[in-house]
């Protein structure tokens, strides 16, 4: 096979290429899906999930319970386990460096995109005038993306109520003066 041959191929395969990408990027400009109030069908005997509103019914979002309960239990020991997959991006040490996240240490009580020399999201830009309290941080770590969407921060959250406790536990032990308990 002479290297014309070669060369035709490798052109209909990149040209192959760029047509499903401009097509991909018209299909998603073109197609906007609408999603159902209701679900179109209803399978009998299964109740509907959290995700699934019933028939009728405006979606509700799911109230945290509060923190201060917990936190009279919690164990900075063991916040300090379930933070080992913080480290990746935090620092947790007086006068740390920023990594990925900004340097955590004395969180509890400042305001959110307060680190000196870390570049915030807008979205925590926008929240800066609230304070990292013991609620805020419940919040937070269950669900960043929804305490503040549009945040940069990848981390899907805490499910467990118990873990949020340990964890604002070992960020409490991280300070100077942390605030008194609730």
């Amino acid at each position: 096979m002479s290297s014309f041959e070669l060369n035709k191929f490798a052109a209909a395969i990149l040209l192959a290429g760029i047509i499903a990408m401009v097509s991909s990027f018209l299909a998603e400009a073109l197609v906007k899906p609408k999603l159902l109030a209701t679900p179109a069908y209803v399978v009998a005997g299964v109740e509907a999930s959290a995700s699934t509103p019933a028939a009728g019914a405006a979606p509700a979002e799911a109230k945290l319970a509060p923190i201060a309960p917990l936190l009279a239990k919690a164990d900075p020991a063991e916040g300090a386990n379930i933070a080992k997959q913080c480290a990746a991006c935090h620092t947790f040490d007086k006068g740390g460096a920023n990594r990925i996240g900004p340097n955590l240490y004395g969180v509890i009580g400042s305001h959110p995109a307060e680190v000196e020399g870390f570049a915030f999201s807008k979205a925590l830009e926008g929240i800066k005038d609230k304070t990292w309290s013991y609620e805020a941080l419940n919040e937070w770590l269950a669900n960043p993306k929804t305490y503040a969407p549009g945040t940069k921060m990848t981390f899907a959250g805490l499910r467990k109520p118990e873990q949020r406790a340990d964890v604002i536990a070992f960020l409490r032990s991280k300070s100077d003066s942390p605030p008194p308990l609730p």
